[in-house]
């Protein structure tokens, strides 16, 4: 393709940002090889120098996912130094944008749905990006001088999970509405104790 973007962007990061878009969009298994490569304007030969299998461009896409949300983290200590509490109020903000930006949820909850065989590749990675965004907003939380600071952070990653399939099954009108009010509701009752 010669449109001026495709021919500047590497082809390895073609075919995996456009294998994300439509992973996101289309699912997993709803999405081949072969409809990749014709969107990211290149071939399977192309794909399978970059990466070995589809399994292996789903688990390099989960990845890439992973560095998204914590270039997030790195924004939020950047805006909020040294203030741990007010970066926790900054992922409450944050997790409540990305609600009604984009009603699809999360790309790792997503694909840990739809690929159920236990030894899936991508399984192993889901739970190691999963257990590293746990273990920073348990840091986070503890940080800012929260007590019980792993049963807030699970019960605030609850919360926003089950509001991103609220926004699936009953759109942006439904209870996801009341995510912000509920979770600044849970850090002061946390914060209280």
């Amino acid at each position: 393709m010669a449109d001026g973007i495709t021919d500047r962007v590497r082809p390895r990061d073609r075919i995996l940002e456009t294998a994300q878009d439509m992973f996101h969009k289309h699912g997993i298994k709803g999405v081949g090889v072969d409809a990749i490569t014709e969107a990211a304007g290149t071939n399977k030969m192309t794909l399978y120098r970059h990466f070995e299998s589809k399994d292996e461009l789903i688990v390099q896409c989960l990845r890439a996912s992973a560095a998204k949300g914590a270039a997030m983290w790195d924004q939020f200590e950047a805006e909020h130094p040294g203030d741990k509490l007010a970066q926790l109020h900054a992922w409450i903000r944050m997790a409540a944008a990305c609600l009604v930006a984009d009603g699809r949820g999360c790309d790792m909850a997503n694909a840990a749905a739809e690929l159920t065989e236990p030894d899936h590749p991508a399984r192993s990675v889901i739970k190691e990006l999963k257990s590293a965004q746990r273990d920073r907003l348990v840091a986070l939380c503890r940080d800012a001088g929260i007590g019980q600071a792993e049963l807030l952070a699970d019960t605030l990653s609850l919360l926003f999970e089950g509001a991103r399939v609220s926004v699936q099954t009953m759109g942006c009108q439904g209870p996801s509405t009341q995510f912000v009010r509920m979770a600044e509701g849970l850090i002061s009752s946390f914060r209280a104790r």
